[in-house]
């Protein structure tokens, strides 16, 4: 007989609907009592011993506290679920971004359960996008959308494990900026109601879709001088406020008055700072794409505006901390990203270099051999130090070959004194010695 609360064995019984016969079923089923409720799972085998040692292994999975309840029924697309209800719950910003990862996934595991999801399987499913020609960077943020699918089903107790996932190396920074020159050619071959939008972009450096476009005019003050970020409208979350420049005010006052013009025509208030007709611009794509052609340079986002700002501010020496307040950026880590050297700068660094050099160098001194002043002279000790009855004779000969007021002080190159036999020594003018 087995142990009272080891659990037990049996097979099911169940009636045949054709022939109302009583059979039973040929697997073995398992049966525990946990917190006073009854569970039961099927062994999925027809052998005695296989099945009392999946029974064993169950006790221990509960007793270890490793044992959740249906785990082996969660799909991926309960995962799936559980993250876009966790993104549409907090009101994430970047739930359209996780929605189209999730799609690819979709793709690849619709219908596997989680306990199936292997980073055996997860491997290929890398391959599979990168045969896709899919980037790095986006296999990563659809690698982290199943890394967080499965955290979430670990916290509700719906996975037992956590598969292992490996993020691939990413070596796609973007490293382009915008000349003044570029800028203004672009700006040429823009609509009128997206050139404030990128001269504001050109200056602040920021988001062109989610911060700029969404300002309305309560959002600038010109007598203050301040164009504002609220709270909870960044990415971060924390509010922001840039000064207007003089460039940067030009540009809403003429958006300004372009706005008036507007309201006058149409007799409705337009509270969009940046607008088509009154209403909000959606998207900008084919404009952008049309222009930066035009221009000449057809490979640039608007995203470049940040990394270009960056590098203004950098050239303009204002400090660090101060940039990352005006850009948005919270930690240095990320604005060093931002922050790109280019070859103007570099070009800079070594004028700057150059001068240093120049200052350090001074005014062109004489340079006198030490052996045409020492060329009789011998060494006392293998320290290089010279004897007495040398240093006396050199003395004698010195003050014979040249008068008072053409007396030189010999200092040696490497700052030894007296000089080091063997080394030039500078000649310092005159002695004005007594």
């Amino acid at each position: 007989m087995r142990e009272r609360g080891s659990g037990s064995l049996f097979r099911v019984k169940y009636r045949d609907k054709k022939t109302q016969q009583i059979k039973i079923c040929a697997t073995w089923t398992m049966k525990l009592w946990v917190g006073g409720k009854p569970l039961k799972r099927s062994a999925g085998t027809t052998s005695r011993a296989v099945a009392n040692k999946r029974l064993e292994q169950w006790k221990a999975a509960l007793r270890q506290g490793t044992y959740v309840p249906d785990a082996d029924q969660t799909r991926f697309d309960d995962l799936a679920a559980l993250l876009l209800d966790e993104y549409r719950a907090n009101g994430r910003k970047s739930l359209d971004r996780v929605e189209d990862a999730v799609d690819h996934l979709r793709a690849f595991f619709m219908g596997c359960r989680a306990q199936a999801i292997s980073t055996e399987r997860i491997l290929a499913y890398i391959r599979r996008r990168q045969e896709q020609e899919a980037a790095n960077a986006t296999i990563n943020r659809e690698l982290a959308a199943l890394k967080r699918m499965f955290r979430l089903g670990e916290k509700v107790g719906r996975v037992v494990r956590r598969p292992y996932i490996d993020m691939l190396q990413e070596r796609n920074a973007r490293t382009g900026f915008f000349e003044r020159k570029e800028f203004d050619a672009v700006l040429a071959h823009l609509p009128d109601d997206l050139t404030a939008v990128f001269e504001v972009a050109y200056i602040t450096g920021w988001r062109v879709k989610s911060e700029i476009l969404a300002r309305h005019w309560s959002h600038v003050d010109f007598r203050s001088g301040w164009l504002r970020l609220e709270p909870g409208e960044t990415k971060n979350d924390e509010g922001r406020q840039f000064p207007l420049t003089a460039d940067l005010r030009a540009a809403l006052e003429r958006q300004r008055a372009r706005t008036l013009v507007g309201e006058q025509a149409t007799g409705a208030i337009i509270s969009w700072m940046f607008h088509r007709a009154g209403k909000p611009i959606k998207s900008f794509r084919r404009a952008w794409v049309t222009a930066c052609r035009k221009a000449g340079v057809p490979d640039r986002i608007p995203h470049d505006f940040r990394r270009t700002a960056v590098r203004n501010l950098e050239r303009a020496g204002v400090p660090r901390s101060t940039a990352m307040k005006m850009i948005g950026h919270r930690t240095e880590s990320i604005y060093r990203r931002y922050a790109i050297v280019d070859e103007a700068m570099l070009k800079e660094g070594a004028v700057k270099l150059q001068i240093l050099h120049d200052t350090q160098q001074g005014p062109a001194a004489n340079v006198v051999s030490l052996v045409d002043v020492t060329r009789s002279r011998r060494l006392g000790s293998s320290t290089g130090r010279v004897t007495g009855r040398t240093r006396r004779k050199i003395g004698r000969g010195l003050r014979g070959k040249s008068s008072k007021s053409e007396e030189k002080i010999m200092v040696g190159r490497d700052g030894i004194e007296p000089p080091t036999p063997g080394f030039s020594v500078l000649s310092h003018g005159p002695c004005k010695c007594a």
